[in-house]
């Protein structure tokens, strides 16, 4: 046993000695030694004098060698990770006990760290008292932190306290940067806020020089190149040179250089062994072997190995990735051969896959030999996406990201990037280059050059290079298409629009795994007493609207009736009917929530869409009255006269919906006779998976078996419920990677593309939409012995929806089959064909545009007028457009017609602007838009779906988005609102 406990001290000493350098950042020395108890009060003092007279890096060093020092006594190394733990220094904690962070999670925490270092003369100027306050609440800080801080705040004043916050701050674990941005958010450092996320000018000039010596000194190292003082020093010189840095922010800047060199030699991307330590070793994962692809993966990568553009088609979980993997590889080892640059950009359609395709993919396979970097629209690289480009072999990114800038190079702006510096792009989920997708404005950019390199051809001139294109599907679908030559000619377009030679797929042979599916068809409630009171009051509004609706209500045909009625009464000023719409709609969605998930849930939601229109009614200070109409009072009095009912028979478990009992058995059966059950639930809306995910984790029943749920949504904001962001995203799928989740509830975000781990069972939950996503999301269930079900949902037609599907997904390898059969010279030349019609479309669509534009060029002929109550807001010529996205009026007339509220639920975060509640009409309450901070301004940001539009006295009848109408607003101009604000400011301050 004490030879047993002498390995294992042995061992302990071994992690903290590889570790030492980051446990010398990560400990705060007086608090860890409050907690150390088996270190003598001699040595603690000594500890404490070091920290006083050298600093807290020097003290951890004097700290980690009386932790480590022999004779141990039992149960030491417990004992230290405890006191880091306490001490708030959980980083260091997780460190010796080999619980490593993601070398990439490590790479960017880094970069966070050296921003806020970089940035500490500014972030020094904020209220410390009262960010000190959100970070404790947060727990970014623990509570004797707080009494540290406090007190030096106190006694050395606010700049002084907030260096002592930032310096511990930086020390907590993985996503304290965030939280560290909210705080600032939440406390209204608006300026410290863009400075860190990159949106101030300012900021660019610091982040820049920064990016340019990290990459510098990275690219040194990794061919092996002796990074000597002189090097460096010159280095430095010529970087800061031109950035117009002044002399006090230079000295900042090059203190961040030196930390950037100090874990130069510890990054995953640079093969160095020098003070490594056993420690070093254990925190790094390992490269991965050269990829070996199997016989299907290798037959349709053929072509592509030979510089062609193909689609590769293969099942979800069939390894299309790891194919791409290799085939970029392949691409940028034979250009280097040949003495040759490669530039492969990957191209992805939502924000998590570009994180995922780094760390699971590319980054383990191509970091020993090429540079691989990341780039997504939440991240603060995408301020220097060109130099990105420029300084990595390959970039993994949004592929919006790649259009803004290749229609910036279009416009001939200097931080462009064109097709030509590329040499190939693949494209994810590739199903998506139609009319319309971003993946098609790219692709459509590389037609035009294609044709036009052989017109230059044949006049000898110097032709543009283009990239090669690779394509990834599991599933391109027919498009809608009922009979086989539809199909084909779908598919044959993606082909056209991808510029490819062939589509490739194969048999999986004995790779192929087969699914039990089932359908679980549900039967009607005997009763349903909750529906018919929400029934009740439906008839009761139609009555009172005089609206004879001919569709059943819960329906979709319904949901679309009320829509269009409810469009029809703004556009015609019949507030009476376009409330009572709004209303219904409402009603009908609660019918659905009851058909669907639980009553509660459903009376729930009903509810809160009350209060929130109660509270529309009025003002925040309660200085002014907001009008209520005779309709508004008999619906709100309405709803108040059923309520209690209501709520009464949502606590029923009797009435409860057939589909919840059918859910309820199939998760049972699946957990109890599987060894190791892990599955997905599909449903419909983001309200339906939260309300399912807190269902199952209030069921004493699933715990039993060991059920352990959470939900995954979308992170756009087009639904009223609360987005997730692609961290929120990233931390519940990690989770469900390592089993501490073992059932994810899911809206269709996780159907295409995510990389989710075997699951051996997938429920599509009254959730049916076309053939790629049932392939998609049968493709999530890759364990043996995998099944696939399908629960019925009352109104939702799933089962019949399913057999069309199943129709078409047939048709499709039938289609794709014929296409695969054509001669070449037929498939070229049909190609060609749809090429061409693409281009021509293009170029009449754009002049029909222009036309357009130029017709209605005159935005005062635009008048705005609210929805609910038909007051004039403004006309055209009042609004302005910043980055071409976003409608604000800054004008003092319109000031006056609103008021502004609080939105706890908006959740926008952008680097140049974020969103700081709603304003909304002075006189009914109508909600009109959200408030923008834009750099520093307040802009009230209208959205146009909110107001009945006319234009030049006609009234548009669907304006629900910006793009629907073709007006030309003024562009923001921000210098000319800034001087007006600071002049407005100085008159007060007079």
């Amino acid at each position: 046993v004490a030879m047993m406990a002498s390995d294992n001290d042995d061992m302990y000493v071994s992690l903290i000695e590889g570790f030492r350098p980051r446990l010398r950042e990560l400990i705060m020395v007086q608090q860890v030694l409050v907690h150390l108890h088996f270190i003598d009060n001699e040595q603690k003092e000594r500890i404490t004098k070091k920290v006083t007279n050298e600093g807290n890096q020097a003290a951890a060093e004097l700290l980690i060698d009386a932790v480590i020092r022999k004779p141990h006594s039992p149960g030491w190394f417990r004992a230290f990770v405890v006191a880091l733990e306490e001490a708030g220094c959980e980083r260091a904690a997780d460190y010796i006990q080999d619980k490593l962070p993601e070398p990439e999670v490590e790479a960017e925490n880094d970069y966070f760290v050296n921003l806020v270092q970089l940035m500490y003369p500014r972030l020094m100027g904020m209220q410390t008292k009262e960010v000190l306050v959100h970070c404790l609440s947060q727990k970014l800080l623990t509570q004797a932190d707080g009494e540290i801080i406090d007190a030096t705040t106190a006694n050395q004043g606010s700049r002084v306290g907030a260096g002592e916050l930032l310096r511990r701050i930086v020390r907590g674990r993985d996503g304290w940067f965030s939280k560290f941005l909210d705080v600032l958010r939440e406390t209204k450092h608006e300026t410290l806020y863009s400075d860190l996320t990159g949106s101030s000018p300012d900021c660019y000039n610091f982040i820049c020089p920064l990016i340019s010596f990290q990459t510098f000194t990275r690219e040194r190292a990794q061919k092996n190149l002796n990074l000597t003082a002189w090097t460096l020093r010159n280095q430095v010189g010529l970087i800061f040179f031109h950035s117009g840095l002044r002399i006090i922010d230079l000295v900042q800047v090059f203190k961040v250089c030196f930390v950037i060199l100090e874990r130069l030699f510890d990054s995953p991307s640079v093969d160095h062994t020098r003070n490594s330590g056993q420690g070093a070793s254990v925190r790094r994962s390992p490269e991965k072997a050269d990829i070996v692809l199997r016989d299907y993966q290798a037959e349709v990568a053929r072509p592509a190995l030979e510089g062609k553009n193909i689609i590769i088609c293969l099942p979800t979980g069939s390894g299309k990735t790891r194919v791409a993997v290799y085939i970029t590889k392949k691409h940028l080892d034979n250009r280097r051969a040949e003495g040759q640059s490669g530039k492969v950009v990957v191209l992805v359609n939502k924000i998590p896959l570009v994180e995922q395709h780094y760390v699971a993919e590319f980054l383990p396979f191509l970091k020993r030999a090429y540079k691989v970097e990341r780039v997504s629209g939440d991240s603060p690289l995408k301020i220097s996406f060109t130099e990105i480009v420029k300084n990595n072999d390959v970039i993994i990114c949004t592929a919006q990201i790649l259009e803004n800038y290749l229609e910036r190079s279009n416009k001939g702006e200097d931080e462009g990037v064109d097709l030509s510096d590329l040499t190939l792009i693949v494209i994810d989920e590739c199903h998506h280059t139609q009319k319309g997708g971003v993946y098609n404005h790219i692709m459509l950019r590389y037609l035009k050059q294609k044709h036009k390199n052989r017109r230059l051809k044949k006049e000898e001139k110097e032709t543009l290079p283009l990239p090669q294109i690779l394509g990834l599907t599991a599933s391109p679908g027919v498009g809608g298409a009922t009979i086989l030559m539809k199909a084909e000619e779908h598919i044959l377009r993606i082909c056209a629009n991808l510029d490819a030679s062939k589509i490739m797929t194969r048999s999986l042979g004995e790779f192929k795994k087969e699914q039990r599916k089932k359908v679980l068809k549900i039967e009607d409630r005997k009763e349903d007493p909750f529906g018919d009171v929400i029934k009740k009051i439906m008839n009761a509004i139609h009555a009172h609207a005089e609206l004879s609706p001919t569709c059943d209500l819960g329906s979709q045909n319904y949901e679309q009736w009320v829509v269009q009625t409810e469009r029809k009464a703004a556009t015609e000023e019949d507030q009476k009917v376009r409330v009572c719409a709004e209303h219904l709609r409402q009603y009908n969605e609660g019918l659905n929530l009851s058909n669907t998930i639980r009553m509660c849930d459903s009376f729930s939601f009903l509810n809160k869409f009350y209060e929130e229109e109660m509270k529309k009614k009025t003002t925040p200070d309660d200085e002014e009255k907001i009008q209520i109409t005779n309709t508004e009072r008999f619906l709100f009095n309405l709803f108040k006269e059923n309520k209690e009912e209501l709520q009464e028979l949502a606590t029923k478990p009797d009435y409860e919906n057939d589909s919840l009992s059918k859910l309820r058995a199939n998760i049972l059966q699946e957990f109890s006779t599987r060894q190791s059950a892990r599955g997905i639930i599909f449903t419909k809306t983001r309200r339906s998976a939260i309300a399912l995910s807190q269902w199952i984790q209030e069921n004493s029943k699933f715990a039993d078996i060991g059920v352990k749920a959470s939900h995954v949504i979308g992170g756009g904001d087009q639904s009223v419920v609360k987005p997730m962001t692609s961290a929120e995203q990233r931390d519940v799928l990690t989770k469900f990677h390592k089993g501490e989740i073992n059932l994810l509830i899911a809206t269709t975000v996780a159907e295409e593309g995510l990389d989710i781990p075997a699951c051996n069972f997938v429920i599509r939950y009254g959730l049916v939409t076309n053939e790629i996503a049932m392939i998609q999301a049968k493709g999530r269930g890759r364990a043996e012995d995998s099944s696939y079900s399908l629960v019925e949902v009352k109104n939702s037609g799933v089962a019949e929806k399913e057999v069309v599907n199943e129709y078409r997904m047939t048709m499709m390898d039938k289609a794709i089959e014929k296409i695969r059969a054509l001669e070449q010279e037929e498939y070229d030349k049909r190609i060609m064909e749809y090429q061409m019609q693409a281009i021509m479309e293009n170029r009449v669509l754009a002049k029909k545009k222009k036309q357009k534009g130029m017709k209605n060029e005159n935005p005062s002929s635009v008048k705005f007028s609210c929805r609910g109550c038909n007051e004039h807001a403004c006309s055209g010529e009042d609004i302005e457009i910043i980055e071409d996205m976003h409608r604000v009026n800054l004008t003092p007339q319109f000031r006056e017609l609103f008021i502004q509220r609080e939105n706890t639920t908006l959740q926008e975060r952008h680097l140049d602007y974020e969103t700081n509640g709603y304003i909304a009409c002075k006189k009914c309450g109508e909600r009109w838009g959200s408030m923008m901070l834009y750099r520093g301004l307040e802009c009230p940001c209208l959205h146009v779906k909110n107001f009945v539009v006319t234009l030049k006295g006609k009234k548009i009848n669907k304006c629900t988005k910006w793009s629907e109408l073709t007006v030309r607003f003024s562009a923001f101009d921000y210098a000319d609102h800034a001087s007006q604000v600071a002049e407005s400011s100085d008159d007060e301050d007079e």
